[in-house]
């Protein structure tokens, strides 16, 4: 769906009636400013069109690399974080394929990447096996896109680089690109869900997002079939603002719009939730789903895939709740955030309010994070201030 661009001209040179509104030519971008100083109040049809191409490409070449890791996982991928989550090779060969893809693809931007890895380990004298192999995994997965044959292999040294382009602290300024290589790294490891998801930030909003995800069914995980098609999995899905949300297959099938699931009753609806309890609490989202009446069971799904699914109506809602003292993180929801938005879907916290994704690497959250459709938004939120506040009281 198009927006139209309007701007607000305080002082115009030509005669004008006082705070006149004209529009403003479809070529200038959400955080472009006119040479007379005048904001742009809207969106472009044609702004982001080569980032989300190349983010597209980035995210793809990144699950190619995973899924290659992924069908071959080995013991000695697999290395512990000081937070004590997993980190394999894939991790950090996606990181650096997306960094390279992003910069090649978009040479003329300043490039600032927010991204969960880091190449300390890979340097030290230890790590300098896994660094080979990741090198060797990034030129492979580079060498699947014709237009980087001709460019010459990446040093174990550009990885490291590629990498490490990962540090900025994002903010409320300019454009930034946020990544979770593997967002999902347990159920990667598992042989279950997982996604790459990519975001791009302009003045502290999400203005695009892609979502690959390796694992999750083309058809809806609710569809029962013996139809071979219905087996296809690598699923992509890419949203830009005011333009809606589209699906692919990763090998490249031409895009579908979807939609959020219409459902009005919450008898009717079905939630997802983290995989993993430590990530979230679930004897919470069993509170809010007994007050909603919620007859089906939870479908617990590694990753952001969840927030794909949700996008195209495999579920209604989407209930995160994570322990005291954990801090959400910007990759961990901003790709997913504008996928889920763009099928006309909403995203708060539990007191309500949007995401702020400007504040640099984390999330200032009430509580959890919750996602469902405009029409059970309204119930859902009731349902989880009334949980929240027995859990309080019970402590």
């Amino acid at each position: 769906m198009a927006i139209s661009c309007w701007r607000l001209l305080p002082k115009s040179p030509f005669p004008t009636k006082a705070n006149s509104v004209l529009p403003v030519p479809p070529y200038l971008s959400f955080s472009r400013r006119t040479s007379l100083g005048v904001a742009v109040a809207a969106f472009s049809p044609m702004a982001y069109d080569k980032e989300l191409a190349a983010a597209k490409k980035a995210a793809s070449l990144a699950a190619t690399l995973c899924q290659k890791v992924q069908k071959a996982l080995l013991q000695s991928d697999v290395h512990s974080k000081s937070d004590k989550s997993p980190v394999t090779v894939a991790d950090y060969g996606s990181q650096a394929v997306v960094s390279f893809v992003l910069e090649k693809e978009l040479p003329a931007e300043s490039f600032s990447l927010v991204a969960e890895e880091d190449s300390g380990d890979l340097r030290k004298e230890s790590g300098q096996d896994t660094l080979q192999r990741i090198t060797k995994l990034v030129n492979d997965s580079l060498g699947n896109e014709e237009v980087y044959t001709a460019t010459p292999s990446l040093s174990t040294e550009d990885v490291l680089r590629a990498i490490d382009n990962g540090k900025s602290e994002g903010g409320s300024v300019g454009r930034h690109w946020v990544l979770d290589p593997i967002d999902g790294t347990k159920g990667f490891v598992r042989g279950d869900q997982y996604a790459i998801a990519l975001a791009l930030l302009d003045e502290g909003k999400v203005v695009l997002g892609v979502l690959a995800c390796p694992n999750l069914l083309l058809a809806s995980i609710n569809q029962q079939s013996s139809e071979s098609s219905h087996d296809k999995v690598g699923c992509l899905f890419f949203a830009k603002v005011g333009e809606g949300t589209y699906m692919q297959s990763l090998d490249g099938s031409s895009p579908v719009k979807v939609h959020v699931s219409a459902i009005e009753n919450p008898e009717e609806a079905s939630f997802f939730e983290s995989f993993e309890a430590a990530h979230s609490l679930h004897d919470l989202s069993s509170s809010i789903a007994k007050k909603l009446g919620v007859k089906a069971t939870p479908v617990r799904m590694d990753s952001q895939a969840k927030y794909g699914a949700l996008s195209r109506g495999d579920g209604a809602i989407y209930l995160r709740f994570p322990h005291k003292g954990y801090r959400e993180k910007i990759w961990d929801h901003a790709a997913g955030c504008i996928v889920v938005t763009e099928a006309g879907g909403e995203v708060t916290d539990a007191a309500g309010n949007p995401l702020d994704f400007s504040k640099g690497k984390y999330l200032d959250l009430d509580t959890g994070i919750i996602v469902t459709n405009k029409k059970l938004m309204p119930s859902l939120l009731k349902a989880v201030r009334a949980s929240i506040e027995e859990k309080v009281s019970s402590l």
